[in-house]
């Protein structure tokens, strides 16, 4: 996983799949953008935007995916995202169709994604998004999802 700001981003050395989301972020008011699934390259890339109301860290679920990573862009709002690596977790069964890979654990390290921040995750890394940092807010944020 990687956190980090969009302002540090020539800090990092990215695959150009991940560079190439985030210059479509620049080139896009995200923030307009309704919520659901915006396709920019078929299949191999596509971003979605989620707005909802962050709530307790027990209210939530954990899950990982196989053939896509996500990159979490906040556009607006605080959210906590949980993280551990699926290896330290009670996996469940893989949801193809869905690419969704459930599971069960406790956290070891969160994230609080503030205006502009980014969290990517690779399909080792577990995350419970949608966590209230310190309260219940609504937030907006794109997730980019990038075939590997």
């Amino acid at each position: 996983m990687i956190f980090g700001n969009t302002q540090n981003l020539k800090e990092y050395t990215l695959p150009d799949a991940i560079l190439e989301c985030f210059q479509y972020a620049r080139e896009h008011d995200l923030k307009s953008y309704e919520k659901g699934s915006h396709e920019i390259d078929g299949k191999r890339l596509f971003v979605n935007i989620a707005e909802y109301e962050t709530v307790e860290a027990e209210k939530r679920f954990w899950e990982a995916h196989r053939e896509y990573l996500d990159i979490h862009l906040m556009l607006d709002g605080t959210e906590q995202i949980d993280l551990n690596f699926i290896e330290n977790m009670d996996v469940k069964d893989y949801v193809p169709e869905d690419d969704f890979l459930p599971m069960e654990g406790r956290k070891n390290s969160s994230v609080v994604l503030g205006r502009n921040d980014f969290l990517i995750c690779y399909p080792s890394d577990g995350h419970r998004t949608a966590v209230a940092a310190e309260k219940s807010e609504t937030i907006k944020k794109a997730i980019f999802k990038v075939h590997i």
